[in-house]
């Protein structure tokens, strides 16, 4: 049985970019420990969008373009870079949930046996919460993890909102 970390949209935009916080730019020495330190199986997550994002129902919704593929702020930051060659997967996903990553770790748990899965990163009331809810769904004997010193959300509010609501599903918050 193995042990996951998932690392969620740790990019540019969302840390000091056209998203980016404060909060955010302060989890990624901590985000950066538990990816050095972490005795398991690294699976990164890198939100993306086309040129067209204004046009599509999220970029209605959130008029900031932000992860466009190609562009500086699409790249996982610099401090994580180096781990990403090593990482069992690095998923491109255009929703805040990936359909793909559940797929790819209900597989891999049938293969190999995953112990637990942990999630890190942002932001934490919408690609975290989502990602932790959708694998919930998809491997519900699976223990699902999430560290809350490693992630942020929108703002501290939601961020709060967002681990109760993952509390409230079964999943543990560290």
């Amino acid at each position: 049985m193995k042990k996951i970390l998932i690392v969620v949209d740790m990019q540019k935009d969302f840390i000091d970019g056209s998203l980016g916080t404060p909060e955010a730019v302060a989890i990624v020495p901590a985000v950066r420990k538990k990816v050095e330190e972490f005795d398991g199986e690294i699976i990164f997550t890198l939100d993306t969008h086309k040129e067209d994002y204004l046009k599509t129902q999220e970029g209605k919704n959130l008029p900031v373009e932000h992860c466009i593929k190609g562009s500086p702020g699409h790249a996982l930051c610099p401090e994580l870079t180096p781990f990403a060659d090593k990482a069992l997967a690095v998923f491109k996903k255009p929703t805040f949930g990936s359909r793909k990553l559940a797929k790819f770790i209900r597989r891999y748990h049938k293969e190999e046996g995953i112990e637990s899965i942990e999630l890190v990163g942002l932001c934490t009331d919408i690609c975290v919460v989502s990602n932790a809810l959708l694998l919930k769904a998809f491997v519900p004997e699976v223990p699902i993890l999430v560290d809350s010193t490693c992630c942020a959300g929108v703002t501290p509010e939601s961020h709060e909102k967002a681990l109760d609501t993952m509390r409230s599903c079964q999943i543990s918050i560290l």
